[in-house]
This record gives structure tokens, sequence and C-alpha cells, in this order.
């Protein structure tokens, strides 16, 4: 029995008959539970039993849960280029680019690990692409920041050691993802390259369909890589983090921004007073202002010293920031990292398309708020399975419904999701940093007039 406390309802739910009760009996089974309901002031309706009478919101077909609108406080960080994660994840991005330059049919899945001096490919990657590696690698760290032993000392363009245990991809995967029949599998078709889940999410609550948290995270380190790149002050170094913490009022709006955390990399001899005047002002000229209040507190490099950073300071590897490159953690996430992935990878195609589909039912005024699911089986061309969630704020039409005229408008097979959002081009290093789904020049971010159309109608 599970206790869910909505507003000033108390509901009980049965998870052995996926049933929805008013019970004071069952929803307050526990002493404490029972406190906690009278303290909130919770109605308690008359008793119906597992035979009475049941909240007609809730069947046994498909429950769904009561949305809270409490308010609540939501927190979500970003990171710089210079982050060890971040610099591992551009060079795995920039080697699958290079190899779709020259082959567009490139099987990539390329892993970086930096640390100090040492860089270390490893992977698989299936192509006709004559590369460079070494010079693929220089030239990254070079373009993040870490040219030279100015730069810093450790970690640099011209003194890393570069390890390469990149081979090429298994012929049973293979075989499963070719266009073409193989002994065992179930047809010709294009298959997932792996099983796995994948999410998509979109909410009205910014004009990038964004989450609020994460997206002002992001706008802070971007406008803190213009300053360094342009050299608005000489004393910022590559790597960095951002977060930032935002209240949701009761009727789930926002309301004020809480706190702002903000750690940067810096030169050996600049005073503490400069950088955090320097970097509260670049936070307020960024974040929306009527969302900022007198007791908004600011966290400004709170150590004190920022100094040693990058691959110099921590290790870094491919795929560990997966909630910065999605959404904050406020949309679910499958698990699968996406740099370094060509699309034949559901882990990024996947996830790419459910962000699509969620943006344009939100578009398309269907919902205030949508996230997919879908799940692949490897070598099969259909997904398992695809489910619609709007939150309680679909506006028109019942999720069913919605389900319906996505799976009619939209395919999600692998070699349909590569075609229509064109990811057999080397766009992925552009993806990299300050989040996936943030740039609108990328495919998944923009919108199709005529699908919008064929959802509202």
């Amino acid at each position: 029995m599970l206790v869910f406390l909505d507003g000033s309802h108390a509901f009980g739910f049965d998870m052995l008959n996926s049933e929805m009760e008013y019970s004071p009996v069952i929803a307050c089974r526990r002493p404490f539970l029972f406190l906690t309901c009278l303290r909130r002031g919770v109605k308690f309706p008359p008793r119906g039993g597992r035979t009475g009478r049941k909240n007609p919101g809730f069947s046994r077909r498909r429950t769904q849960f009561p949305v809270m609108k409490s308010p609540h406080i939501f927190s979500s960080e970003s990171v710089g280029e210079g982050h060890p994660d971040k610099v591992a994840d551009l060079i795995s991005d920039t080697v699958l680019d290079a190899c779709l330059e020259q082959d567009s049919a490139s099987r990539v899945a390329c892993e970086t690990l930096v640390k100090d001096a040492h860089v270390v490919l490893a992977g698989e990657i299936s192509t006709t692409a004559q590369l460079d590696f070494d010079q693929i690698v220089r030239s990254t760290i070079r373009e993040i920041g870490y040219g030279s032993a100015g730069d810093d000392p450790v970690f640099n363009a011209e003194s890393v050691r570069i390890l390469n245990f990149l081979t090429t991809q298994s012929p049973d995967i293979a075989r499963g993802v070719d266009a073409r029949e193989a002994e065992g599998k179930d047809g010709a078709e294009q298959g997932a390259g792996d099983q796995g889940i994948m999410f998509g999410f979109a909410t009205n609550e910014t004009p990038e369909m964004m989450p609020a948290p994460v997206m002002f995270a992001h706008r802070i380190m971007q406008e803190l890589a213009r300053a360094r790149h342009t050299r608005e002050v000489d004393w910022l170094r590559p790597d960095s983090k951002s977060q930032v913490a935002v209240e949701y009022g009761e009727d789930g709006r926002l309301t004020r921004i809480i706190n702002v955390v903000l750690s940067t990399q810096h030169a050996p001899d600049v005073p503490l007073q400069e950088i955090r005047r320097y970097c509260k002002e670049l936070v307020q000229r960024v974040l929306p202002a009527d969302l900022l209040r007198s007791d908004t507190e600011f966290f400004i490099n709170p150590t004190g010293r920022f100094v040693v950073g990058g691959p110099h300071g921590d290790s870094g590897l491919t795929g560990r920031k997966i909630i910065v490159d999605t959404y904050g953690g406020m949309g679910r996430h499958g698990g699968g990292a996406f740099s370094g992935k060509d699309c034949s990878k559901v882990d990024r195609s996947g996830a790419y398309m459910c962000r699509w589909v969620a943006k344009h039912i939100v578009a398309a005024g269907l919902a205030e708020r949508c996230e997919l699911q879908v799940a692949y089986a490897i070598g099969k061309a259909e997904p398992l399975s695809v489910m619609i969630d709007t939150f309680g704020t679909a506006t028109s039409i019942s999720e069913e419904e919605i389900t319906r005229r996505v799976r009619e408008i939209f395919s999600f097979k692998p070699a349909d999701m590569e075609s229509v959002l064109g990811l057999r081009r080397p766009i992925f290093r552009r993806s990299t940093n300050y989040g996936h789904f943030t740039k609108p020049d990328l495919p998944w971010e923009q919108m199709d007039p005529t699908r919008l159309e064929a959802l509202r109608s």
C-alpha cells in the first residue's frame, strides 16, 4: 500500500489490485502517516473498501497518480567545455564527425578517458574514413582552451600522450543493424543497435521548451565561455560548473530563483573578490531579472580557489554528464550516453526522436508538459513499446488519442529516424556542450509544420 497526499485529500494505492481508494483506514494504516494527514488538514471521504467507490480518475486499465502542485524547489546543473567529462565528450564527438565527413555509413562507438597528461581512446569504429587521431585529439584540446603549458602545465595539446584502443564493430552486432537478412534475424530491415529504453521531454516553461533550472544553468555556462573566448577578462580558464535552484508555486509556475552556484577555474593571481564580483554580474545579466530577488543567494567559487582544474584536477570520461546533456533531472533518462555514438545506436537517435516528438506535442498545444518513452530490442526495427505521459496537462484530447496520432504521424524505426532527422551528417560536436536539446539549428529541435498540423487535426 502506497499513500499519496494531493492537496487536502489522501489516497491509498493498492499495488496488488492497481486500485485507488478513498480510505482513511488504508491511507493511514501507520500512525506517523495518520498524523501527517492530520497536520495537513486531510479530508477523509467515507470508506468505500475494495468493492466500494473508486476515484473515477483511476481505473484497473491504467492508473494515473495525482499530480502534486504544492510549492517546491528544483535544482539543475551545467558544466563548461573544460570540465574533464566534457573534454572527453567533445573528443568522442569530434572523432564521430570526422568519420561521417568521409563516410556517412560509419559505425562509431568512441569512448574517451582523460587524466593528467593522458588521453585514452577505446571503442569500436567501422568506417572507410582515414583519420589522424593524434591531430583530432590535440586540435580539440586546443580549441577548448588547453593549448599549451601556459594554459595548464599538465594537460595541454602539446604534451598529452594519446593511447588508441579502437577496434572494429563486432560482426554479431553488425548483422542486427545492417539492412539485410541474416540467419536468426527477423526480416531484412535495419534494426536497433542494442536493446534499451530512451526518453524525450518537453515543457512550455522556456522558449526552448526545456525545464527552466537546467536552461538557466546552461545560459550561465555559455556566457562564461563567451567571456573567456573573447578575453573579456583574461583570468578565466576552461573548467567551470553552474547550478540553479528555482522555486515553483502552487500552480506549477516559476516564482523565483532561490540560489545560484558558479565555480570557475581561474588564473592563480586574480583576487577572489574580483572573481565573485564579475561572476555575480555575469549571472545577473543572463538570468531573468523578474526571478532574481534581493534574497537570491550567490555561491561563487565557494572553496575560495580553483586553479587546478580540467583533467589535471579530475579524470574525465565520455558519457558521465547524461543529466546535464538532457533535462537536468526533471525529465527521465534511459541511462544511455550520447557522445561518440553514431545514429545506429538508438541510445542517441531514439532519445533525439523522443525529444522531437515531445516538442511537437507541446508546440501543437496538446499538452503543457510531455514525456515519451520508447524501448527497443537489438536487431528489431519496430520499438517494443511507446509511452506518452502528459502529467495531467493534456489540454483537449486524451493521452490515448495523442499516442494514436503520434504512432500514425511519426516512425520510430531506426532507419526512418536517421532519415527524417538527417543523422548521417557530421553535426554532433555541435550538440556536445550546454545540452543536446538547446540549439535551435539542430534538426531534432526544429518543428515540422505539416506534422504539427496533423497532430492538431
